[in-house]
């Protein structure tokens, strides 16, 4: 996930669009809200007609969320709305439905919003309709959020005929929205949806922040609002702070055994990000102890560099090394007798692998296993971890002459530096369309997740470190 294309909408009229399946992940019930609704349906049910509610709140507390996704939690309940500019009365016969229904008046919600004449002409309509055997099973909701409109449609209402109208409840209900323990949850929840998977933390934004955030807002709306700020300020901030480069730190798993279910474990989204709360719950090392003294910084450092984890089987490492090795490689491998015949696959399977499907710019989908390494396959592996010892330049000039040659990459250097007052070298220095990407690759007969979590968090702390971040 790009920072610069970060989506925190503190708006529901933004959501619309992500469909219920999404929605349902993010939407959580505001409880004394539906018990409210479900006791003007039943005396509707007793009375046999329709309901009408001014619903008061402020602006950004999340009426229009509730409404919309009552029946997320209410069945046989659906939510239609009424346009600014539409005719009521038509409206009002054409929302109305053989199950209950709550019709919401949209783009009213203050008297600048709409004239006294429109608003009289409407609450006859309401009240015509709430009274008809078509608008017995509808409840309609009017939300406002200044009083000088709520009292003007209360006043309307008692010349209509109070208890017909309202029913015998208070005329106006009173929304607060979700309550304040539960916006950290909610932002979580829409951060994730709307960006990849990315947690509060991959945005700057550590749960004491969140937090503090949280107190300091008067709704759920400028909670949201709140949240976003402070990720793009973080997200400002360190990317200030790359003038020389714009840093993408991937690392790739080339293991003995097999380590697929680890990295996908340990990563987010359909690219294969980096998820650092992931990482630092999946190790104890001394690292984590340091990354922990600076929660804000680590956890944007894992977004804008671009940080991933991918994993590369050792079948098409071999075929790589074999086809793309030069002639000091192939000298060490034969001192091993191990086979440096080029391998006609090597191309295909770099191409086809989850470092060229990214490379190409697309995600990574469902993953089709093929047969197991055999014990032949094992043992030529196990043969070059042990050249990664003392020679891994090697393997990794081979890598990167497959990847030019593929045209995954325009070109490459090894050992290359960060380039800061810090030294630090990155094994697999690769361009492609003028833009950097530092491959680290993590050698290992066998690993697990914890060893992956580690070494990732401490590249992680080394470029941060190099950077000036941390």
């Amino acid at each position: 996930m790009d920072v610069k294309n970060l989506r925190i909408p503190d708006r529901f009229e933004r959501l619309r669009d992500l469909g219920d399946e999404k929605l349902t992940s993010i939407i959580i019930p505001v409880e004394p809200m539906l018990d409210e609704i479900d006791e003007r349906f039943m005396d509707m049910r007793a009375a046999d007609r329709g309901s009408f509610m001014i619903l008061r709140g402020t602006s950004g507390a999340g009426k229009s969320t509730f409404l919309d996704t009552i029946g997320f939690f209410r069945q046989r309940v659906t939510t239609r709305r009424i346009a600014r500019n539409a005719d009521v009365g038509a409206a009002l016969r054409d929302a109305s439905g053989a199950d209950y229904t709550v019709i919401v008046f949209e783009g009213r919600e203050a008297l600048g919003d709409v004239s006294g004449s429109e608003i009289e002409s409407a609450m006859h309509e309401i009240n015509q309709f709430v009274r008809s055997t078509e608008g017995n099973r509808s409840l309609v909701v009017w939300p406002t959020n200044r009083d000088d409109l709520t009292d003007l449609l209360v006043s309307i209402g008692d010349s209509l005929g109070r208890e017909a109208l309202f029913g015998i409840s208070d005329p106006v209900t009173s929304f607060q929205g979700p309550p304040k323990i539960d916006y950290a949850r909610i932002a979580q929840q829409t951060v994730s949806v709307l960006n990849e998977g990315a947690s509060l933390d991959a945005l700057g934004i550590s749960g004491d922040l969140a937090e503090d955030l949280a107190q300091k807002s008067d709704t759920i709306g400028n909670y949201l609002a709140r949240i976003r700020s402070a990720a793009v300020r973080a997200g400002a901030q360190v990317e200030k702070l790359l003038t020389k480069e714009r840093y993408r730190l991937w690392t790739l798993t080339v293991s003995g055994n097999d380590v697929e279910g680890d990295v996908a474990a340990l990563t987010r989204g359909g690219f294969s990000a980096a998820d650092v709360d992931r990482l630092l719950s999946s190790t104890g090392a001394n690292v984590v102890r340091d990354l922990k003294e600076h929660p804000e910084q680590t956890g944007i450092l894992g977004t804008v560099l671009d940080a991933r984890i991918i994993n590369m089987d050792m079948v098409c490492i071999l075929a790589v090394t074999r086809t793309y090795g030069g002639p000091e490689l192939h000298r060490v491998m034969q001192a091993r007798d191990m086979i440096t015949a080029k391998d006609s696959s090597a191309a295909r399977r770099l191409v086809e692998s989850d470092l060229g499907i990214l490379l190409q710019g697309n995600p990574l989908g469902t993953r089709k296993r093929g047969p197991k390494p055999g014990s032949n396959t094992k043992d030529a592996f196990a043969k070059l971890t042990e050249i990664s010892r003392a020679n891994d330049g090697l393997l990794n000039d081979a890598l990167g002459r497959g990847l030019v040659d593929t045209g995954l990459i325009d070109s490459y250097e090894t050992e290359r530096n960060l380039g800061t007052d810090l030294v630090f070298n990155s094994d697999i220095y690769c361009l492609k369309d003028g833009a950097p990407i530092r491959l680290e690759l993590m050698w290992r007969s066998s690993t697990g997740r914890a060893a992956i979590a580690n070494y990732v968090l401490g590249k992680i702390s080394n470029y941060g470190r190099a950077i000036g971040i941390i």
